[in-house]
């Protein structure tokens, strides 16, 4: 069975006065209909900025600069190519994540030609444009050799800049992205749901509660009428156990559990398939009730217990640990992991003393080389500090982005 939900090596960086904030960096996991998965870590981690992408509402200096998010089977989040391929030649080892990003573009134009516009959401000439670009590439590193790599990478930073910055490139932009939006929004709210956490900032303080969830119903059903509309509010507020009387409020006149409440009102208003929630609370049910998959934001790892079957654990921006709950919390196979599950009791277990992590999360705009938790890490050795480690597989569905995670899993290696 294919996932509903699929992240595949997705980055998201953002454009700031002192340079360039990876967010997000090469995260990849899978959701199935129905599940519950936990995305753990602490503040500014790229958790919240993960769900943001999925659901394609970044900041304007926000930007998806490699990888992509396939939904149910459609491709709803990816980079242009040009972009991914800017980020890839920085690298000094840049030939081996250019061919898997050229590898991943061909399989996109494969499925585009399959299945036609609604494998991705770009438009015809959109794509063609892409693979125009893609070719021109091809072309360059098929040549005979006798072109030094340092050649190679100065005539592929020339076409990809005039790609993206030559005449007419913005222009092809803003179109791409006007349609993406447009068919992105017959997607957010009907299949993917977000429930924010501060819900107060969420409702548009100068309108009824109930007419922006009557607004969101007719925007994703034209053929529904507004009596319909108020109808389905009203059983929506009697699913999330708020009085029909409270209709007609605004949010200012809600207590902050109603406000919740309400919130929750409009992610379900529409049926989504998919549900992200930051509020922890009053949902578990209904997720039951309505078989939709859910993804849990929060800094707390012991709620995603209660709660989840998978767990993927996050630290500046980068995604440490994935896998069952349970595997994950009885066999943790990376040191981040190890961290976390030690700061928090457990309301179970016995009794312990509880230990914090050491020190502050790095810098994003300037993240150190190597693994990125080595400066506090009681297992870090040499090649830590100069090598990024990669997402080892521990066990069938359960990866640790760690040299020695096969070691910790096995309880072989011990900290300092």
């Amino acid at each position: 069975m294919d996932p509903l939900l699929k992240v595949d090596h997705l980055k998201v960086y953002f454009k700031i006065l002192k340079g360039t904030v990876h967010a997000v960096d090469d995260v990849t996991f899978e959701l199935n209909k129905g599940e519950t998965m936990g995305l753990v870590g602490e503040s500014g981690c790229g958790k919240t900025t993960t769900a943001y992408a999925i659901t394609r509402l970044l900041p304007s200096n926000g930007r998806v600069v490699g990888g992509s998010v396939l939904f149910d089977g459609q491709e709803i989040v990816r980079s242009d190519l040009p972009t991914e391929v800017a980020e890839v030649i920085r690298k000094p080892d840049w030939r081996p994540s250019l061919m898997e990003v050229l590898r991943r573009e061909e399989a996109e134009f494969a499925a585009f030609q399959k299945a036609g516009e609604s494998a991705v959401l770009e438009a015809p000439e959109q794509m063609e444009d892409e693979y125009a670009y893609y070719t021109e590439v091809r072309g360059l590193l098929d040549r005979p050799n006798g072109t030094s790599e340092g050649e190679l990478r100065n005539e592929l930073h020339e076409i990809t800049q005039k790609n993206l910055r030559g005449f007419g490139a913005s222009r092809r932009r803003r179109r791409r992205d006007k349609v993406i939006e447009e068919r992105i929004a017959a997607i957010r709210w009907s299949k993917v749901a977000i429930i924010f956490q501060s819900a107060m900032n969420a409702f548009n303080p100068v309108y009824r509660v109930g007419d922006q969830i009557v607004e969101a119903l007719l925007t994703h059903y034209p053929d529904m009428t507004k009596a319909e509309a108020h109808q389905r509010v009203m059983e929506l507020f009697d699913l999330v156990g708020i009085d029909r009387s409270r209709i007609d409020g605004y949010p200012h006149e809600f207590s902050g559990g109603m406000r919740q409440r309400s919130m929750i009102a409009m992610a379900l208003s529409c049926n989504p398939q998919l549900l992200i929630d930051r509020i922890l609370a009053e949902i578990r049910s209904l997720q039951r009730e309505l078989n939709v998959a859910m993804m849990i934001i929060t800094h707390d790892i012991s709620v995603v217990a209660e709660v989840g079957e998978k767990i993927g654990v996050m630290y500046a921006g980068k995604l440490f640990e994935y896998g069952s709950i349970r595997e994950v919390f009885e066999k943790p196979a990376n040191p981040y992991t190890i961290g976390l599950l030690s700061a928090f009791p457990s309301i179970k277990g016995p009794r312990r003393r509880l230990h914090s992590i050491p020190g502050s999360p790095p810098d994003l705009a300037n993240p150190p080389s190597g693994c990125r938790f080595h400066p506090l890490c009681q297992f870090a050795q040499e090649v830590c500090k100069y090598v990024e480690p990669p997402m080892v597989e521990v066990a069938p569905g359960h990866r640790s982005q760690c040299h020695f995670a096969k070691e910790i899993y096995e309880g072989t290696l011990r900290g300092g």
